[in-house]
């Protein structure tokens, strides 16, 4: 590729873009430079500023400086600032407050540009496109600026135009990144291994998808259909007639951004519902779909407050997600595993959970795990019940980066981006609410999925927690309702139902056996077991409503398949009568 133009790069490729620069030499030489001389020039004003004390007098100039070094250096560098914009607990807030303004307030490049480029890829005019459009843009971020306009049909729509000369920009960017990482990965104190390019990799693999506009709405669109039945996640359409590798036409949406807290309030919002929302649409996207949104930084998530949109009324506050340009897909193993890793770590079971890691590639499988075990209970251990600000992924990747010293712990190039995810998220968190718990979101989530079991493979991760050495875990199943029914939404009897219907299939036989077990352990009936949860739902469930649900989980049930529960009845019956099991 050495001699063919960037233009026809349309994947990410690694060897071809190393080749057409070896072709350049100078150009990577000059930026290498040029970046290395801003570094140096701002790390040497900081410490002149110890020196001198005037650490205080001068912060705000060096805030601003930041982020006109990061703006100067282009769409990477601008990226970098973006994830650390939402990181309260990272960025001191003075240069936070400059770094928040990376999202949508940098440089916006010529009207007359973006205009040519929409009229040269829609082969129109701008008037024939458009009854009215923003005159200057409403936004200018890294790789795009988006103008505000209406079509002739009447709809409001966001048109986001790709910026001039971004490949060139990128692929050297990315160049230079890969061959860095390359010689810092030995140095490192941590156990990346040929990983840290792997990362960069995943990076430059996502950032060129990020560039492809048709793909971004071929995205959203995926990711609407996901959340199609969630009333509180809001997903803008796609004008597919007026999109195009460089420009994307989408629904308008009048919106609060996240880290305008004083704006949610007078809106009348709950900052706390908002981050529940964001916090659980981050779960599923994980945990059910897979697919998750890679780069859900404050320009990219908004409040909505209640409205009405085509007839329908959305009483409560929504949360909007936009720019869906970087995505990822967990394969289902992997997506499994992570269900398997949270049972595990709400089990306190970290021999399974090192196997996890394994699984997930964060451990060779040659590694011994036992030595391992001790070393993540001293991380894991006491992760439930505290606050974002003491319990957050700062907090975990500093005790991991001290295991990383003794033991060989990776990232996974996927995993660099859900981590990054997560990370945005949490930051946003700290920003709503520094005092919010997360794992007041994230254990009833799991609780709920867990208890409701729609898989097999859920069911099969609900005996896990339920059932340990063989014995059953009421005082778990007690926790989980608990926790469970601490979320306003979730409803035990459709719940009541699926596990009757699961107890009388013929997968549930072993279920059925372990409670017979469980009921008559210790030669005693568990009576007052029975009553603790009892007491625990019945102001949930009414005998009318009871006695319906399990009409309903019986309807379908067969006449072999309750002749396959009788000996097991007969069993206990018998016990009974003889005076074998007492109360």
């Amino acid at each position: 590729m050495g001699r063919i133009p960037l233009s026809q790069l349309k994947r990410y490729d690694a060897i071809s873009i190393a080749r057409y620069y070896q072709y350049r030499p100078w150009r990577a030489v000059w930026r290498a430079l040029r970046v290395t001389r801003l570094f140096l020039a701002f790390i040497l004003n900081l410490k002149w500023d110890e020196w001198q004390h005037q650490v205080e007098a001068n912060k705000l100039r060096r805030a601003a400086q930041l982020r006109h070094m990061l703006t100067v250096l282009g769409p990477t560098f601008i990226k970098v600032g973006q994830a650390l914009s939402t990181r309260p607990d990272l960025v001191r807030q003075d240069f936070l407050d400059e770094l928040v303004k990376l999202q949508d307030q940098l440089p916006q490049f010529p009207n007359e540009m973006a205009f040519r480029l929409i009229e040269t890829q829609l082969d129109d005019t701008i008037d024939d496109i458009f009854a009215e459009i923003s005159p200057q843009p409403v936004a200018a971020a890294s790789l795009a600026q988006v103008y505000r306009a209406r079509l002739h049909s009447g709809e409001e729509v966001a048109v986001k135009v790709q910026r001039p000369n971004l490949l060139p920009v990128l692929t050297l960017d990315l160049y230079l990144m890969r061959w860095a990482a390359s010689w810092l990965s030995p140095w490192l104190p941590l156990n990346l291994g040929h990983d840290l390019t792997l990362i960069v990799d995943e990076f430059g693999t996502k950032l060129f998808e990020e560039i492809d506009y048709l793909n971004e709405g071929r995205n959203a669109e995926k990711f609407a259909h996901n959340f199609r039945n969630d009333p509180t996640v809001k997903v803008p359409s796609i004008f597919w007639r007026y999109c195009t590798n460089r420009i994307l036409v989408l629904e308008w949406i009048e919106g609060i951004k996240l880290t305008h807290t004083d704006r949610i309030q007078t809106a009348g919002l709950d900052t706390d519902a908002l981050i529940k929302i964001g916090v659980t649409a981050g779960l599923r996207q994980l945990l059910e779909y897979g697919f998750f949104h890679a780069d859900p930084h404050p320009g990219n998530l908004f409040a909505v407050a209640p409205s009405v949109e085509g007839g329908q009324v959305f009483p409560d506050a929504r949360m909007a997600f936009i720019d869906f340009g970087m995505m990822d897909q967990l394969e289902e193993t992997a997506k499994e595993t992570l269900v398997d890793a949270v049972v595990h770590l709400i089990n306190k079971d970290y021999t399974e959970l090192a196997h996890d890691f394994v699984r997930l590639g964060f451990l060779t499988p040659d590694v011994d795990i036992y030595p391992i075990v001790p070393a993540l209970e001293s991380v894991l251990g006491d992760v439930m019940g505290e606050s974002v600000r003491d319990f957050n992924f700062k907090t975990i990747t500093d005790r991991f980066s001290e295991l990383m010293y003794d033991y060989p712990f990776r990232i996974p190039a996927k995993f660099a981006l859900i981590i990054r995810s997560l990370v945005t998220q949490e930051g946003l968190a700290l920003t709503l609410n520094p005092n919010f718990k997360i794992v007041e979101i994230g254990y009833p989530y799991v609780a709920r999925r867990l208890l409701t079991g729609e898989s097999p493979a859920l069911r099969r991760r609900l005996l896990e927690v339920l059932f340990k050495d063989g014995k059953f875990q009421w005082q778990r199943l007690e926790n989980m309702i608990a926790i469970a029914r601490s979320d306003s939404g979730f409803d035990l009897l459709p719940t009541a139902q699926l596990g009757l219907q699961f107890m009388l299939s013929e997968e549930g036989q072993f279920l059925r056996q372990q409670l017979l077990l469980a009921l008559t352990e210790d030669d005693r009936l568990h009576t007052e077991e029975v009553r603790r949860l009892w007491n625990l739902i019945k102001d949930d469930i009414k005998p009318a409503q009871l006695f319906g649900a399990a009409l309903g989980a019986l309807v379908d049930f067969s006449s072999a398949s309750t002749a396959a529960l009788l000996p097991s009845v007969a069993s206990l019956t018998a016990d009974l009568t003889n005076g074998r099991i007492k109360a």
